[in-house]
């Protein structure tokens, strides 16, 4: 069966059918890799992938970056360092086997708060409860295309500070002095707009909301506008809300996406194991 691409919402996201992630050819991985460059978010239902598969998939989009310093540090299975794992069930000893809970994880970009961040990242589902979890994207290219003037102007040739305080569940990031304050804060400076490597479009890039602020603006000023843009990006048009089934892979562009989870009953099982590319360029200012 031929690879065939499907877009999901016209702002982000594509399904991709025909494929077994398991033996790609070629060309088949070509036409995955360009679809996730072209859609910034691609979903692949159906995969039967254990540890190794789900990384050597990854592998062939470059290097791989370790695991996020979470809540309960860097949570890997056995044997498997380059894999992190999204959960909420507990081990035998009543500790979690992974980082985030069953809370809402807000709104975020992933490691954003690093000098390179990762350029990817995929999630795939081992188990999943009933109902909840849902996993939503922002497709930030199209955001950045439909900014107002007036806010365009304010944030042109700006920069964003990224905390990395936080996890995008709440939690205190392990080892990390807890603040509120974004000059305090442990983080990196990016471009408010930047231009993506790969197809050249100018993308917003907020990362997350909580300690970012915006150079050249009072603190008042600064949250306004922080205000203003998430009121923008975060709106219907440029969403899409993923309902997870078993053995669906997603793989996002963190430079071009952010991404939110829904809570979920947490009486129930949700495993997810997560691989991310390791960034390949430092986020660079769009240039009109």
């Amino acid at each position: 069966m031929a690879v065939t691409v499907r877009a999901v919402t016209p702002a982000v996201g594509a399904e991709i059918s025909g494929a077994d992630l398991r033996g790609l050819s070629d060309s088949d991985f070509a036409a995955i890799e360009r679809a996730w460059t072209n859609h910034s978010m691609i979903l692949l239902r159906g995969q039967k992938l254990s540890d190794d598969d789900l990384l050597a998939f990854s592998r062939r989009f470059g290097a791989l970056d370790p695991p996020p310093n979470q809540e309960r540090g860097r949570i890997s299975p056995p044997g498997y360092p380059d894999i992190y794992v999204v959960s909420n069930v507990l081990d035998g000893k009543g500790d979690p086997i992974g980082a985030l809970g069953a809370g809402e994880a807000v709104w975020h970009t992933d490691m954003s708060y690093l000098d390179t961040p990762p350029d990817a990242s995929m999630l795939y589902s081992l188990e999943i409860p009933p109902s909840g979890g849902n996993t939503w994207f922002c497709g930030m290219q199209a955001a950045c295309d439909a900014l107002p003037a007036d806010l365009l102007a304010k944030i042109k040739g700006r920069r964003i500070k990224h905390d990395g305080t936080y996890n995008s569940g709440g939690y205190l990031r392990k080892g990390v002095t807890p603040t509120d304050d974004p000059m305090a804060a442990p983080g990196a400076w990016h471009p408010a707009i930047l231009r993506h490597p790969a197809n050249g479009r100018a993308t917003l890039y907020l990362g997350r909301r909580r300690n970012s602020y915006i150079e050249g603006y009072s603190r008042v000023e600064s949250d306004a506008l922080l205000e203003a843009l998430w009121a923008h990006a975060t709106q219907p048009r440029f969403v899409y809300e993923h309902v997870w089934k078993l053995g669906d892979l997603v793989m996002w562009d963190n430079r071009s996406t952010m991404h939110r989870r829904d809570p979920f009953d947490g009486e129930a099982r949700r495993i997810m194991h997560r691989t991310q590319i390791k960034g390949s360029h430092k986020p660079v200012a769009f240039a009109a």
